[in-house]
């Protein structure tokens, strides 16, 4: 008994006295459990649609059940306090989208630190945004808009499916670049959004590429510009704004991620990652997303990290100098 005593307390020391040793061993053995992929948007939502597709994927390669949870509510914030929260050991795990480096912009006492809080995993996938403007409006390309926009002293707007949403950043950030006058209208959603632009209550809109599809077909809405680092190839011929001249809008795309609670051991994150990457850029996984409007961008931990902390930046001063606050 006192040889085993003593290996064991050899054993102890050794792990000690090698940083990380006890977070190898946790990563070699991760997971031995099931794992919660937390969305905290509701079913059929962009992340929610991208955890259900690869969370078999991930089962196969683990050998343990990932469950997919749906918290939605405060913009999101219910569900990523959940994840800050909870054990920093890589079982629960949080679908983020970009929005989530806005709402600290507009919601000043969140209950959680958008950085200090997560442990980012990886970027994962984008969904390509597009300017849209109702046919009528005289433009055929962003130059002509911006030309068309400065003559109306004011007299036009764009829809956005809410104040504070994505859309309705994207656009102040459009503005205040340019110096534009153009009225903000906030419907309650995207389809009332939709249905003000088509019927021509509000002349423009910045909303996803997937979103407009169904409206090219009879020609009641027409595209300017996407904001991708390359054309969306689901409407090729729509040119990007970096194109046309307009550099301030790269990476004004919806993003998705995962990221863990902070203090998650770096070798269970970089496994994660690897999981993640793997998975993501399967050929089938591809494909779904692909019809769904959806492209896999994959990342390593430090360059997603990085992008959270530029989008916090960048949204931050938007908001500071449009004076939106959340409604």
């Amino acid at each position: 008994m006192k040889i085993l005593t003593s290996l064991a307390f050899a054993a102890a020391l050794s792990a000690a006295a090698v940083p990380g040793a006890a977070g190898a061993r946790d990563a070699a053995a991760f997971p031995s459990r099931p794992v919660t992929l937390v969305v905290p948007f509701t079913p059929s939502s962009g992340s929610d649609i991208i955890a259900r597709i690869i969370a078999p994927k991930l089962e196969a390669r683990w050998g343990q059940p990932v469950i997919v949870v749906n918290k939605p509510g405060a913009s999101g914030d219910i569900g990523a306090r959940q994840v800050a929260v909870a054990a920093p050991d890589g079982y629960t795990l949080l679908m983020a989208i970009n929005s989530f480096t806005m709402t600290p912009s507009l919601h000043r006492n969140l209950p959680f630190d958008p950085v200090r809080g997560f442990a980012p995993v990886a970027k994962l996938a984008t969904a390509g945004y597009t300017f849209a403007i109702n046919p009528k409006v005289p433009a055929h390309d962003m130059k002509s808009l911006i030309a068309y926009v400065k003559t109306q002293d004011g007299h036009v707007n764009y829809a956005t499916p809410g104040t504070g949403t994505p859309q309705h950043l994207a656009m102040e950030l459009f503005k205040s670049h340019l110096g534009l006058h153009i009225a903000h209208v906030p419907y309650k959603g995207i389809a009332g959004a939709l249905t003000g632009l088509v019927g021509g209550e509000v002349q423009m809109m910045f909303t996803t590429v997937h979103t407009m599809l169904p409206f090219l077909k009879d020609k009641r809405v027409r595209l300017l510009a996407v904001s991708g680092a390359q054309r969306d190839p689901l409407i090729p011929d729509v040119p990007t704004f970096r194109e046309q001249g307009i550099d301030f809008m790269d990476g004004v795309d919806a993003w998705y991620g995962v990221m863990a609670p902070a203090g998650t051991p770096p070798a269970i994150v970089e496994g994660l990652n690897r999981d993640f990457v793997a998975v993501m850029n399967a050929s089938q996984v591809k494909a779904q997303l692909a019809e769904l409007g959806l492209s896999v961008h994959t990342s390593s931990a430090a360059e997603f990290s990085s992008l959270i902390k530029h989008d916090l930046a960048r949204w931050k001063k938007v908001v500071d100098t449009a004076g939106i606050q959340a409604q």
